[in-house]
């Protein structure tokens, strides 16, 4: 047990998104008195060789010390001191055994979404996570994009009248599935890694449930280059009060786009509409090394730090949407040093019980996006059925 309150940190997983988001989001945090200790567990030692080479003032370990060992994660968890989180930075379909370990081990998590793919999944770690009384968020940073949260306060406020129809759109180039993701991306869908972005956009905005899906898939390119990934993905939902969600994924775009990810969101209602480009925000960068690009400012980007000339501060909604959580689990081990377990677990029950009924994605708000995204796997192979939710929110065939 560590005497100190900063949050050991367990990272599982060694790719882009923890290059390029986590590791910078946790460097910060530590400066800022909420992180301790950092390890990361990859497959393949190169891969921590990479991180080391690209952030050399940082101080974090790494494992494998061997050339690969895909089970590495396990003799991290075994050493991560209390208070401990583990933030799992793996592909989809390989989220549950790792989070279950880590709550196993009583130490919070943060997974990258989707939560899992599976309900039954998923509901192994709500009861789980409950039983402990341990937190489990999952990163849905649409969540923290204030073009989003706009949205919610505007309908929630009712000025948009009632629901009718909306249509999402998330997009990315041929690198994602042919160079970060080519080992696992017939395993998943652009839907299930992006698209399930807006499903919980939408119930994050609306607080509805899903009721109807059907899906559209399409395989032309990926195939010619040997992988059995879908190029693109199209759903449509149909929630609780009869609205319409249309949502529209692809990961065969060209390379030579003016930014990573086309995407965005309209939504009509009986008294008005919301329309928002989440790619164009209207600012852009021109140079001879890069070309044209256009930037988004408000996902995670670098400037200079206000404290002292020279320094980096991260900023934006892919920071908040791990910093914001490592913050909720430092907050609930602060509120319970020094009571005794009894108390400490009826605390934590309590405080995740009311986190969960707002704004946090917690477990059992985390499922819905579970559900849809088992819905689509599962209309698609059954040509484009359409697919209803038991009360478990199990998706059957209609």
């Amino acid at each position: 047990m560590s005497e100190s309150n900063d949050l050991n940190v367990l990272v599982i997983g060694g790719g882009m998104i923890v290059r390029e988001v986590v590791l910078p989001t946790l460097f910060q945090e530590r400066e800022r008195g909420v992180v301790g200790n950092i390890e990361i567990a990859a497959r393949h030692r190169s891969s921590i060789d990479e991180l080391q080479r690209e952030f050399p003032d940082h101080a974090f370990s790494g494992v494998p010390t061997a050339v690969k060992d895909p089970r590495a994660w396990e003799s991290s968890l075994g050493r991560l001191e209390h208070p401990g989180c583990v933030i799992v930075a793996t592909p989809d379909h390989l989220h549950t055994e790792m989070a279950l370990a880590a709550i196993e081990a009583e130490h919070d998590v943060i997974v990258m979404k989707p939560l899992c793919l599976k309900v039954a999944d998923a509901h192994r770690i709500i009861a789980a996570a409950e039983e402990k009384g341990m937190y489990v968020a999952t990163d849905y940073h649409k969540r923290m994009d204030r073009a989003v949260r706009l949205a919610r306060y505007r309908v929630r406020r009712g000025d948009l009248g009632e629901m009718l129809h909306g249509h999402a759109w998330i997009e990315e180039p041929k690198y994602m599935p042919l160079k970060h993701f080519k080992r696992w991306a017939h395993e998943s869908s652009p839907f299930e890694y992006i698209g399930v972005h807006y499903v919980d956009a939408w119930y994050f905005i609306t607080g509805l449930k899903p009721k109807r899906v059907a899906a559209w898939g399409q395989k032309k390119f990926l195939p010619t280059q040997g992988s059995h990934a879908y190029d693109a993905v199209q759903a449509v939902i149909e929630w609780e009060d009869d609205s319409v969600l249309w949502i529209q994924t692809s990961w065969v775009c060209s390379e030579k786009n003016s930014a990573m990810t086309s995407q965005g969101l309209q939504i009509s209602g009986t008294k008005g509409e919301y329309w928002a480009d989440h790619k164009f925000r209207n600012l852009h960068i021109l140079t001879d090394d890069d070309g044209f690009e256009q930037i988004n400012p408000n996902f995670f980007q670098q400037y200079d730090g206000w404290e002292k000339d020279g320094e980096v501060e991260y900023v934006g909604y892919g920071f908040e949407s791990i910093s914001r959580w490592l913050r909720d689990i430092h907050r609930l081990n602060r509120e319970t040093a020094g009571i005794s377990e009894a108390e400490t677990k009826a605390h934590r029950k309590q405080t995740l019980k009311a986190w969960e009924a707002g704004q946090r994605p917690l477990p059992r708000q985390a499922l819905v996006g579970v559900a849809v995204n088992e819905a689509i796997r599962l209309s698609l192979d059954h040509n484009n059925a359409y697919i209803v939710f038991d009360e478990e929110t199990n998706p059957k065939l209609a």
